[in-house]
Parts: structure tokens; sequence; C-alpha cells
């Protein structure tokens, strides 16, 4: 968890040891960051490919796994990556990552089954993990207060246009090569960040590396584990997590075989990632004024109306709604998780702040394989209506509310007025 400091509160002085200026690294933060999302939304586009290579069936929805396991992947190797790269300094994790990632894309891209794609594509989100935990862990190490949380802003701005941009550069590369091309496209990209990251010097201070010691990593996740709002918060966002994983796994179904808009998939999409950059933005300027538990309470009071009216919408349509109705309140549904993610981590975060680090991997592991297991069995269902669909999101946005509700209830200390003041976190 990154705190916010005072104005006064400035970079690391770039010196001999850094062969980068400043903004040359943030770029380069921002490229390691943008294979997390590359190695997801380029694909997209390649699912009817993908499934008559396999012969999976037309309209199959089990094409969409290839996103699930990618996140399980990312959620396991969360919590190794942290400590290892503590142990052993950054660039050795970056470039473990960037093999193992440039491993699992080749695997994708040489894979003769449809099983051994999915194993391809969990190795991928192993090694995607560690590019997500080196560049956040190379900011705090690069800079101290506001200007690591000006850096991180920074940062997430240029990884929110990927989405916007990814699924175009996966058509593109369709129309003109194999689809097998967009797993060797990422695989050049990694390749490309290690060669360029090779004018980075490690940012470690041999001063700050820890021994890596099983039993106190351990206890550190247990007392994490045991803490009632870290834990109760952080499930409420596996929920969320989950309708994310689901959108991303039963997107490219919904609009190419429900809305038969196949060919604008990638506009409709990047618009979509569009609402949810500025979603960002504005919650960080919303936050400010009404604090983290208003800010809760206010959005979900507005979400779970909003995906009752998109199974309205889905029902009375006969599962075959019109896209100028059903993808806006898709669109705002999704949104407003941009409200929700960052201020529920905050909240998750507050009472374990001297375990910020194994928080931040505890949270981020749970959210992750816990969204990619509820994402994997909503997506099951969907198919040709986006009824399924609808009510999945609805039950899972309802029982992330549910768990709010509970976290309040059995922790009678909580208030609006706690954690009223943003915290800024990179989990």
């Amino acid at each position: 968890m990154t705190q916010l400091a005072s104005d006064t509160d400035a970079a690391v002085p770039v010196t001999p040891q850094y062969r980068m200026g400043q903004r040359e690294l943030l770029t380069l933060m921002s490229a390691i960051m943008a294979l997390m999302a590359l190695g997801i939304d380029t694909m997209l586009p390649a699912f009817d490919e993908i499934r008559e290579a396999f012969d999976l069936g037309d309209s199959s929805p089990r094409a969409g796994q290839v996103i699930t396991v990618f996140f399980m992947g990312l959620a396991i190797a969360q919590l190794a990556w942290g400590p290892i790269a503590d142990r052993f300094g950054r660039k050795p994790v970056l470039y473990a990552g960037s093999i193992i990632y440039i491993i699992g894309a080749a695997g994708s891209a040489l894979a003769p089954t449809f099983e051994l794609l999915l194993l391809s594509r969990f190795v991928w989100g192993l090694g995607a993990a560690g590019a997500r935990v080196v560049a956040t862990a190379i900011i705090r190490d690069r800079f101290e207060g506001s200007q690591m949380a000006k850096a991180m802003s920074q940062v997430m701005v240029v990884f929110m246009l990927v989405p916007i941009l990814a699924p175009s550069i996966g058509a593109g590369l369709i129309a003109i090569f194999p689809w097998r091309s967009i797993f060797w496209f990422c695989a050049i990209f990694a390749i490309a960040i290690g060669l360029w990251s090779l004018r980075m010097r490690e940012s470690l201070d041999p001063a700050n590396r820890r021994p890596l010691q099983l039993r106190s990593t351990a206890s550190g996740y247990v007392e994490v584990a045991r803490t009632p709002v870290t834990s109760g918060y952080t499930n409420a966002t596996i929920f969320l997590q989950g309708v994310f994983t689901t959108y991303l796994a039963s997107s490219e179904l919904i609009i190419s075989e429900v809305f038969d808009r196949e060919d604008q998939f990638p506009l409709i999409f990047g618009l979509v990632a569009l609402l949810f950059a500025a979603g960002a933005i504005l919650n960080g300027r919303i936050v400010v004024r009404v604090g983290v538990h208003r800010l809760i309470n206010t959005v979900y009071a507005l979400l779970i109306p909003t995906t009752l009216l998109l199974c309205a919408i889905s029902i009375f349509a006969g599962g075959q709604p019109s896209i100028w109705v059903y993808m806006p309140v898709l669109a705002l549904t999704l949104s407003s998780f941009m409200f929700l993610m960052p201020n529920l981590n905050t909240a998750a975060l507050g009472p374990v702040g001297h375990l910020a680090g194994t928080a931040s991997a505890y949270g981020g592991a749970i959210r992750m394989a816990g969204g990619a297991v509820l994402g994997t069995i909503v997506s099951a269902f969907v198919s040709d209506s986006t009824t399924p669909f609808s009510i999945g999101i609805a039950l899972l946005c309802l029982g992330s509310w549910i768990t709010v509700l509970i976290v309040r209830r059995h922790s009678p200390e909580l208030t609006t007025e706690h954690l009223s003041t943003p915290v800024a976190t990179t989990a």
C-alpha cells in the first residue's frame, strides 16, 4: 500500500546508479504493466478462431477459459513473486517473469490441443504476475510520498489505455496473419521489454533485502486472513472480480452472437474500457470529498438497481435486447466498479498497515483466484442469450453488497469517518 505524504515529498534523484531518467523509467513501467493487459485483451477477437481450431463448437463459452486460467496463474504467482523480489531484487524477478511469460505465449501459439492451450495460458499468467509485482515495487523504490502516488497514477493511465487498444491490435493481426500470431506478438513484446530493461539499474537497496523465511511469511498471511475487516472487504471484491472476469470471457460471444456485431467488437469493447478509465479518474477526485465508506455506500445504492434493470431488459426482450439499450446499462454497471474496487481495497488494508505488502499480495491473489472461479461458473451458462449473463452479474453484485453489509454489522467500529481520507493503493 502506498500512503500519500506531504507535497514536499519528491522522487528519488537520478544518480549514476540509475541510467534512466524519470520519463523513460515511467514509460518502461507502463510497458511492463501492459504485459498483463496484452495477455488478456489482444486475444478476445480470436475466440471464434479458437473455437474452430479446437472443435469447441459454435457459440461455445469454453473459449472464455483462456481468460480465466490466465487469472488463476496471476493469482497464485502473486503470493510468491513479492517475497522473491524482496530477497533477490527487482530485475531478476522481471527477467524470470518475462521468460515464463514468453514460454507461456510460445506454448499457446504451438499448442496442438485446447487442454495444452489452457495449460500454457496458466503458465503465461504466472509470468505476467512477476511483471506486475516488479513494476509496482520499482516505483516504490524510486519514489516517495506524493511523488510516488503521482508516478503510479501516470503509469495506471497508460495501463488503462491498453484494454481500449488491445482488441483492435488483435483484430488487426488476425486480419493479416494467422490467429496464433497474437500469441507471438505478445512474446515479441515481452522480449523487447526485457531488452529495454537492461538499461535499468537494480532499484532495490541491498540494505533493504529481506531473507526468505517461510514461517514469518505464512504467519503474516494468516494474520491478514484473520482480520475481519480485511478479509471481509477482500471477499466483497471477489464477487466484483467475478463480474469482470465473466465480462472478459463472455463479451465477444454476446456482442458477436446476440447482437451480431462481430466486426464492431473491438470498438464496442474499447468504448466500455474508456468508461473504466473515466471512472478511475473521477473516483480519485470524488473520494477526497465524500470519503471512502460514504462513496462505497452510494455506489452500491446505485449499482444494485442498475443490475436489476439489466436483468429486466434482458428478460423482457427474451434474451435478445437491443444493443442500444442493453450495452449502455452494462457499461454503466461495469464502470461503477472503478468507484468500488480501489476503495474496498483501501478499506481492507486499513487495519493491517504494518503488513501492507503481505495484505496487498493476499488481496490480489484471493480476488483474482476467486473471481476466476466465479467467472468460469457464470460464463459457462452464457450462449446466445444475455439473460444468464445478466442474472449472473446481478447475483455477483448482490453477493458483494451483502458481504459489505455483513462486515459493517460485525465491525461496529467502522463509521463513515473511518478512512475518510483516501489512501492510494497499488494492490
